[in-house]
């Protein structure tokens, strides 16, 4: 029986939610949260095969959530299931690791054959999703020094949108966390963003690094 814990705001949705996943023999939701706050110890204690992960979460959301997981649990499956269709939280789940992206106006079937489809190896998305990512690789590859970014900082943008912690990169780069912090501040800057997920989501659409 595949185990799945949901993470879900909006407690309707959250009981509708174990209600359908329940509802099939081969499923059996072992939790189901708010937030991703305790997501850790929730993945320990519950021992889940599948997280479906909302976006907008009180405390820690659904992307950070992503990460979070991943860097701890590299083959934890992962399906957003959100309102959200904008490119940069897009591209910020898949770059965390997200296994699949499945939008809360899709028929719940869909949602239910999303999670069939990861199960048996897929990467399910849906229609609109889908078509959004294929647009983004079919526009003119820009330069890739446009940004003017040196090497070292190329580098770190890499490790950056592979998931990587700071404490990670630094180690891989062999410099300082202080470094690192000092080279994503400049990254920042010259790509004209606020956050790590804005740079990360920008550094894949526009494939300023390697993939």
């Amino acid at each position: 029986m595949n185990r799945i814990a949901i993470y879900e705001d909006n407690p309707k949705l959250r009981e509708l939610l174990e209600l359908l996943i329940n509802s099939a023999e081969e499923f059996l939701v072992v939790g189901t949260h708010h937030n991703c706050e305790d997501i850790l110890r929730h993945i320990q204690s519950e021992s889940p095969d599948m997280l479906i992960m909302d976006i907008d979460m009180p405390v820690i959301d659904g992307i950070t959530g992503v990460k979070i997981v991943k860097e701890k649990y590299p083959n934890m499956k992962v399906i957003m299931h959100t309102v959200f269709e904008d490119d940069d939280r897009l591209f910020a789940c898949l770059s965390y690791g997200a296994d699949g992206y499945i939008l809360k106006k899709d028929s719940p079937s869909m949602l239910f054959g999303a999670i069939k489809q990861l199960f048996d190896g897929g990467a399910p998305m849906s229609p609109g999703i889908a078509k959004r990512i294929l647009q983004t690789f079919r526009k003119p590859v820009p330069n890739q020094n446009s940004y003017h970014l040196t090497e070292r900082e190329k580098e770190v943008l890499e490790y950056l949108t592979r998931g990587f912690s700071y404490k990670m990169i630094a180690h891989e780069c062999t410099i300082s966390i202080e470094t690192v912090r000092r080279h994503l501040k400049n990254i920042y800057f010259k790509l004209q963003v606020q956050c790590g997920t804005e740079a990360v989501a920008k550094a894949i659409r526009e494939k300023i690094v390697n993939e």
